[in-house]
């Protein structure tokens, strides 16, 4: 289970919280009415008791078809129409999401949500507690860390590849959590020498 959000909300947000509360508390820093904020969710069944909440709250769903990292940046940025991120998705998405929010700032919170009574004896066995909600700094302990990423088709975060007859344009994102830094990279190829270099 997670809950991604900016800089502005990351000291008031809490995944133990109700749905209408966070989102309350978020509008509130951002300076938005809750009719204004729009909440990334991935679209599965799964998350359709969480989408009855977030439209009754007043807020608006906005539906991602898979994987969660670029959302989850996506809520953190500043320059986004995503405000928050919420609901359930992979515990490696989580992690990888932390590395990029350790660059950029705002707040990543987590907790277990195991899928069946196997997955959560199995999280006991191993010494998680369920119950416990984990911040970004539990998530990744060390500024030493980078986030990278290439675009392959076009979303939110990165354009996809462009063919251009023997060109190939590529974007990509990097940044770095002990400077802060991101980078948005325009990369060209030529794609008789790229496509024999990555066969190698």
């Amino acid at each position: 289970e997670k809950l991604v959000t900016g800089p502005e909300a990351a000291d008031m947000v809490d995944l133990r919280l109700p749905v209408k509360q966070n989102l309350h508390l978020i509008a509130k820093a951002k300076g938005k009415k809750i009719n204004q904020l729009n909440v990334c969710v991935l679209d599965r069944p799964r998350h359709s008791g969480l989408v009855d909440e977030i439209r009754q709250a007043g807020a608006r769903t906005r539906f991602i078809m898979d994987g969660d990292v670029a959302g989850g940046i996506a809520a953190a940025r500043e320059a986004s129409s995503v405000d928050v991120l919420m609901g359930t998705g992979g515990t490696p998405e989580g992690i990888v999401t932390a590395c990029a929010i350790r660059a950029i700032g705002g707040v990543i919170q987590g907790r277990l949500a195991p899928t069946d009574d196997e997955e959560r004896q199995a999280a006991i066995d191993a010494g998680h507690d369920i119950d416990t909600v984990l911040s970004t700094n539990d998530l990744v302990t060390s500024d030493n860390c980078y986030f990278a990423a290439t675009g392959i088709t076009d979303g939110d975060l990165l354009r996809g590849v462009r063919y251009h007859g023997d060109r190939v344009t590529t974007q990509s994102i990097v940044m770095r959590a002990k400077s802060g830094t991101v980078r948005v990279v325009e990369a060209e190829h030529r794609a008789r020498k790229w496509s024999s270099y990555t066969r190698e």
